[in-house]
C-alpha cells in the first residue's frame, strides 16, 4: 500500500542552488496534517520552476518508503 503525503512548499530559485551544488541533499518539509518529514532534495528535480518551488504537492511512496512520485496539486 502507497503512503501519500502533502506538502505545501516555499523554496525559492537561490535556496535551491544549495541542493544543487551539493551543500544541502535533504529536505524537510511539513505536512498537511502537521507532521515533519525529511526526503531527498533530487525529488524536486521534475516540480522546480525558474522562481524556485512554490504550491502544494503530494509525494507517494511505497511500503518499504521509497520514493515512487511527485506531482503538483491544484491549489
Amino acid at each position: 500500500m502507497y503512503q501519500r503525503l502533502r506538502v505545501v512548499l516555499k523554496i525559492p530559485a537561490y535556496q535551491l542552488l544549495y541542493y544543487y551544488e551539493g551543500e544541502v541533499d535533504t529536505v524537510a518539509a511539513r505536512t498537511t496534517d502537521g507532521r515533519i518529514i525529511h526526503f531527498p532534495a533530487n525529488i524536486l528535480r521534475s516540480v522546480v520552476q525558474s522562481d524556485g518551488v512554490y504550491g502544494t504537492f503530494e509525494l507517494v511512496f511505497d511500503e518499504r518508503n521509497k520514493f515512487v512520485s511527485i506531482s503538483r496539486m491544484n491549489d
